[in-house]
């Protein structure tokens, strides 16, 4: 078969079916035509292939090893179509914009920012991703990416967005022996570290985390003294909810980016959101 020219796709569609249901009844009511079609279709395709495909089981049919082996390569082809078709559909949605940045950025700074957002352009339906492997700018998979590097990409837009740093913080009314709470990366880091022991290293450690947003959590509890990233506290040091803890300084972490397609990008909608974006990030950025 490898010279050979492609079957049918209709052909292709129609044994899919057939296979999956084990009946060509069935797999006519689903395809909207008629039981001899089916069977006509598949004899064809059994014809070109010199090989059958089904034998006969009750009322129904089942397959034969060369229909299971087909069976096997068509419906993982179709799924496929079917994903392709569905991203296509996504795509063309037009209140749809991606974006994808770091989990503490996402949930300390963005997520209280999109009531604004959504308000000012309410058709619009936020896809916040922080899946920071994809950092392509792709207009498929990511509309606008918020990164800790620029990336390495020649055809996009790269603004500086924000400062981040390292704060310490605590709950309203807890003393500042209450123990310390931090990230495991950060207290074994060669660049954080030294700054979390100079300042905090003679508090107890209450809590160690590999997720900043559990380090939040505990910090709100009031279960210590956390080492976390300002634009992670950012609401709740806005609202009260946390205080900075008196002098230890924040530690800086450096800048973080904002990047789209160069250009007009796919549709306004995404150009808008990355200006709103940089007009709530002007505060920070200068701080």
């Amino acid at each position: 078969m490898s010279n050979a020219r492609l079957p049918s796709f209709r052909f292709l569609i129609g044994f899919e079916a057939a296979a999956r249901l084990g009946n060509y009844s069935r797999a006519a009511e689903e395809l909207c035509i008629s039981q001899s079609a089916v069977s006509h279709q598949i004899a064809q395709l059994e014809q070109q292939l010199g090989q059958p495909l089904f034998r006969r089981k009750g009322r129904g049919v089942e397959l034969t090893v060369a229909g299971r082996l087909l069976l096997d390569s068509v419906g993982k082809s179709l799924d496929q179509i079917r994903h392709g078709l569905s991203r296509i559909e996504t795509y063309m949605d037009d209140s749809l914009v991606t974006i994808v940045c770091p989990a503490p950025v996402a949930s300390g700074w963005l997520q209280p920012r999109l009531d604004g957002l959504l308000q000012r352009h309410p058709q619009l339906c936020p896809i916040v991703s922080t899946d920071e492997t994809a950092r392509y700018i792709d207009e498929l998979d990511v509309d606008i990416a918020i990164t800790r590097e620029p990336l390495r990409q020649t055809d996009v837009l790269q603004v500086p967005l924000l400062a981040d740093e390292l704060v310490a913080v605590r709950a309203p009314g807890l003393h500042t022996g209450a123990g310390l709470l931090c990230l495991e990366e950060d207290l074994t880091s060669d660049r954080t570290g030294p700054f979390i022991r100079q300042h905090l290293g003679r508090q107890r450690k209450t809590a160690i985390y590999d997720d900043a947003r559990l380090l939040l959590d505990a910090a709100l509890r009031g279960r210590g003294c956390a080492v976390v990233s300002r634009l992670l506290a950012d609401e709740a040091l806005g609202t009260g909810r946390l205080q900075l803890v008196e002098g230890i300084p924040p530690f800086a972490l450096g800048r973080l980016w904002m990047s789209r397609i160069k250009g007009e990008p796919r549709m306004a909608l995404v150009r808008e959101v990355f200006d709103y974006l940089v007009e709530q990030a002007v505060p920070l950025a200068k701080a």
